[in-house]
């Protein structure tokens, strides 16, 4: 799969900002890739880019119109078919990340067939996979792994390649999830492969290479989350990761949606996740923590970083508040 930018990002007629978040994360990623966004309505949240008209953000070079929100259940409101219609008969791809699929509305996939344009249904996946073999395979590799999902594993994973690639070392992300996969243009969304074909799939995603130093994975779920632990550990295998760096939410009061489920230690956690990585790479290592700190105080986080660094003896920052020097120099010692 692989999304052609520049995008136009497609608001719909939301309200609520947090319905926006893929959106969200496509612009904090990629501004380049971004021309403009297209609104329904003036009150629909903005992301402070221009609003544009279909045929001006084609005018602008935008390729790709990407659906950027979600709403409960990942169905395409009816009221949005006929910009969505009007785009693919103006020739602009399109690409969502709801469950509903765009090939399921008639007069899109019509379009699609008759035309060039392309449908990028990023939460599923239908090429066929390998299951996984765990052999050994050129490169580095580093996975994000958490105490618990929505932790912050995707902003890690895209800070750590921001702040490699500036320090001078080649590396690049490899999208697991759907907004992940909008955002970069290309990945396989693993929470819609077949249990089976989950390390198989992510050892497709980051092959054997030569022409950069480090694949940083986006890590999904938890291996102590009821729901999603599956999808953890085959991520852990298919990864083959020479570095794990652990996520954590700092407040957080149990697994997330599941108020009967205790949050693991951090001790637990790391124990688990190097213990299942050295199942395909015995030489695995943690190189670092990061936090999601917005709970507490600058002067409060500051404090738990260097206490935690001290106490597991690997540098621990936030990476929206504080510096990710730390762990590229650990990542670099690898």
């Amino acid at each position: 799969m692989k999304i052609a930018q520049p995008y136009v990002l497609f608001l719909g007629d939301v309200t609520d900002p947090l319905s926006a978040k893929t959106a969200r994360g496509i612009l904090k990623w990629r501004p380049d890739a971004c021309v403009g966004q297209i609104r329904l309505n003036e009150n629909t949240i903005s992301l402070g880019l221009p609003d544009f008209t279909l045929q001006q953000a084609l005018y602008k070079g935008a390729k790709t119109l990407v659906i950027g929100t979600a709403n409960a259940g990942g169905v395409i409101p009816d009221n949005w078919l006929g910009t969505l219609i009007q785009a693919a008969e103006l020739g602009f791809d399109i690409a969502s990340g709801m469950h509903q699929r765009l090939s399921d509305i008639p007069e899109l996939a019509q379009l699609q067939d008759k035309t060039q344009i392309r449908l990028f249904d990023v939460r599923h996946y239908d090429e066929p996979l390998k299951v996984g073999n765990g052999k050994k395979r050129q490169g580095k590799r580093l996975l994000t792994v958490g105490t618990d999902c929505a932790v912050g594993k995707m902003f890690t994973a895209l800070a750590i390649e921001k702040a490699l690639t500036e320090s001078g070392t080649q590396a690049q992300f490899k999208a697991t999830g759907q907004t992940g996969i909008l955002i970069d243009g290309h990945g396989i969304s693993v929470d819609a492969v077949v249990a089976d074909f989950i390390s198989g799939a992510v050892e497709t995603l980051s092959p054997a290479f030569n022409d950069h130093e480090w694949d940083i994975i986006e890590g999904q779920g938890s291996l102590y989350n009821p729901s999603f632990a599956g999808v953890s550990l085959g991520l852990l295998h298919g990864a083959q990761p020479d570095a794990l760096v652990l996520c954590h939410e700092v407040g957080r009061q149990h697994i997330r949606n599941l108020p009967h489920a205790a949050l693991p230690s951090i001790e637990d956690t790391i124990t688990a996740n190097l213990q299942a990585a050295r199942v395909t790479n015995p030489k695995v290592q943690l190189v670092g923590i990061c936090l999601n700190t917005s709970a507490i105080s600058e002067q409060e986080a500051q404090t738990l970083c260097a206490d935690w660094s001290e106490k597991y003896q690997v540098p621990v920052t936030d990476p929206v508040r504080f510096s990710m020097a730390p762990i590229v120099q650990q990542i670099k010692a690898v």
